[in-house]
């Protein structure tokens, strides 16, 4: 299905490897114009050669001056912006609530949290001065249904849930519309860091889980991502839609 994003200026942050990688891959395969930010620059670097177009930029979305930066750089590239995805995400590593450092809980919260509430602050008063606009979230099946171990990632992902949902009622009178994407746990670089360890049984356990019986693709995502970013979905805001396998049921 044609999704009408030819030409669609598109941000993706933390886009150069795992769902964020496959969200750019998605929109620049419906013909969509993206610029893709991330902290890693040999992984900028080498989907900016895998990419044809394209544009990259190294940034610490938790980093207020680095975001502002962001900003004008996105803007001198594609001239605008029409689709913001929030894709940068952290977690720490499985411990009891009370044994994560503050470090990494500081952590999180910056990356988690703060990074949408400094891209809001970057790119809303522009889709809004245009009427309109779409901003899509990262969130997780953990801010649904969480679980022991992962607690203040898991809160952060509730924040993210209630934020997005928040956002799409302020910003609806203005035309843009604001979901989230809740994965499951998938092939991605963070799902070791999820399970503890990655062993054959641990990857039993988990699957039996959800329903459809497999991980998640960085894929899936990428798909969901466009629907959602379309006049497809010219309807929908304010969603969290569960791209899960029917985990979450």
């Amino acid at each position: 299905m044609d999704m009408g994003l030819k030409d669609l200026r598109v941000l993706v942050t933390a886009g150069a490897s795992g769902i964020g990688a496959a969200v750019a891959r998605a929109f620049h395969a419906e013909g969509a114009r993206v610029h893709v930010c991330d902290i890693d620059a040999d992984a900028l670097a080498a989907i900016g050669r895998e990419i044809p177009g394209l544009s990259t930029s190294l940034c610490d979305v938790s980093d207020r001056r680095a975001v502002a930066s962001l900003m004008e750089e996105t803007f001198a590239r594609l001239g605008g912006l029409d689709c913001l995805v929030n894709n940068a995400g952290i977690t720490h590593l499985p411990a009891p609530m009370e044994e994560v450092t503050e470090a990494d809980f500081d952590r999180v919260m910056a990356v988690n949290m703060k990074s949408v509430y400094l891209t809001a602050r970057a790119f809303v008063p522009g889709m809004k001065e245009v009427g309109k606009g779409a901003i899509l979230n990262v969130a997780s099946t953990a801010g649904v249904s969480p679980r022991p171990r992962l607690n203040w990632y898991h809160a952060s992902k509730g924040w993210l849930i209630t934020a997005t949902k928040a956002m799409a009622v302020e910003l609806a009178p203005s035309g843009v519309r604001v979901n989230a994407i809740n994965p499951v746990a998938g092939e991605t670089p963070l799902l070791k860091s999820f399970m503890g360890e990655d062993t054959p049984e641990i990857r039993a356990k988990f699957l039996a889980t959800i329903p459809l019986g497999r991980f998640s693709t960085p894929e899936d995502m990428g798909n969901a991502a466009c629907f959602l970013c379309s006049d497809e979905a010219s309807m929908i805001t304010g969603v969290a839609m569960e791209v899960d396998g029917g985990r979450c049921i």
